[in-house]
């Protein structure tokens, strides 16, 4: 059964660890996903793009999938289905079509604008016992056509939109989507405790969680970060084990052409993935 992210983030908070989220773009990422999760007694967020949506069959196929998967897998962690830098008609799509939470991503708009829609989003979501992520201050990078400057964001905005009710904040402080280019500067710690001054106990989200030295993953989560979302890092790992198997030119028992042997090295790179960062992140044992 799916859950609300928003139990989930507290507790984070609290004690001081973080959620991972890990986005999902087929039927093996998710198994492989849930099932690491259920092997290490953590909570887990699978995240999910528009286009990533698209890509699968649409938000209901993604919603069918996720719920056949736990139900079949006996999955008993939390296990919380996002909307991953959703636009405002994507939001309220993925709320109907049965998901449990909702990030709207308003950065590119006018404080003003963001903060009018944020609001919408955030009634209709809680009226239905959804949790919501909002943005300030977008992403650097691009992530699914979704394009951020990496503004650093700026801790009055961030106390307005945390004042709406939002759940969770993903608020700019030098981070990027993608790998990080060599000159990175690094995450800006001094912008990021102003920000959870300015927001109390606002669970915190860092994006671009791939590529980020364990230091500052630790002091991002000891200065309110309670979700961090990782893509790229599971894409890389599933890519190398795939191209590594087919390069090999392995042929299992003469059927090095099924999907099901051409998948399974990718497959268990993502396990090997999502376990590594929970174990970073401190979620293991925290379901």
């Amino acid at each position: 059964m799916l859950v609300s992210a928003k139990e989930m983030l507290v507790k984070a908070r609290e004690g001081k660890y973080a959620v991972g989220q890990f986005n999902i773009n087929n039927l093996e990422w998710t198994k492989a996903i849930l099932l690491t999760a259920q092997e290490n007694n953590s909570p887990v967020i699978l995240g999910v793009s528009e286009g990533a949506g698209k890509y699968m069959g649409g938000f209901k196929t993604v919603v069918g999938m996720t719920n056949g998967l736990i139900e079949e897998l006996n999955i008993t962690v939390p296990v919380a289905l996002h909307l991953d830098h959703g636009s405002y008609d994507g939001a309220l799509k993925a709320m109907e079509a049965g998901f449990s939470s909702i990030m709207f991503d308003g950065s590119h708009y006018e404080i003003k604008e963001n903060i009018a829609k944020t609001k919408g989003i955030i009634d209709i979501a809680h009226n239905r016992g959804l949790s919501v992520e909002a943005e300030v201050g977008s992403i650097g990078g691009e992530e699914d056509g979704v394009v951020g400057a990496g503004e650093i964001a700026d801790a009055s905005e961030c106390k307005s939109i945390a004042e709406l009710g939002v759940d969770m904040l993903a608020a700019g402080i030098g981070n990027i989507h993608g790998q990080y280019p060599e000159n990175w500067a690094g995450l800006n710690f001094e912008a990021l405790a102003n920000i959870q001054d300015a927001t109390g106990n606002m669970p915190l989200v860092l994006h671009g969680g791939t590529g980020i030295p364990e230091d500052m993953i630790q002091k991002a989560i000891s200065l309110g970060v309670a979700k961090i979302n990782v893509n790229t890092e599971c894409q890389l790992s599933f890519a190398a084990a795939t191209r590594k198997y087919i390069e090999a030119g392995k042929d299992l028992e003469g059927k090095g052409f099924d999907p099901r042997k051409i998948l399974g090295p990718g497959f268990e790179a993502i396990k090997n993935t999502v376990k590594e960062k929970m174990e970073l992140f401190g979620s293991v044992n925290k379901a």
